[in-house]
């Protein structure tokens, strides 16, 4: 897939996300990378899909501000060596965009483990 459409398609996961987890994004770039850098190869993290870099919005205090923004940072290639069809792509790329929002309205690996886990 193109990198063009790849990132069509975090910009829809993104446009998709209900309006009360739209309304709460702010100060938040997200990008599209080919690969995760090389300190995150063959990390205990296994294969990296996204990351979320910056301060989790429950821990803004009313002192906030004047700061760059957080970033959540979606990986194609390794989204696209794990999955088969153009449908899995698009569904990975939904799912790691709502996992990296999770981690920026607090929500730890474990707990969006536990509700990922619900879904299946």
């Amino acid at each position: 897939m193109d990198r063009q459409r790849f990132e069509a398609l975090v910009e829809e996961a993104l446009q998709n996300l209900p309006r009360g987890f739209k309304r709460h994004l702010q100060n938040i770039a997200v990008l599209v990378e080919d690969s995760p850098p090389a300190r995150h190869l063959g990390s205990r993290m296994g294969t990296l899909l996204g990351l979320y870099h910056g301060l989790p919005y429950p821990d803004r205090g009313a002192t906030y501000g004047s700061v760059l923004p957080d970033v959540i940072v979606i990986y194609r290639k390794p989204i696209e060596r794990v999955s088969r069809t153009e449908e899995d792509i698009r569904r990975r790329v939904r799912e790691v965009v709502l996992h990296e929002v999770g981690h920026y309205f607090g929500l730890s690996e474990k707990e969006l483990q536990d509700i990922e886990g619900e879904d299946e």
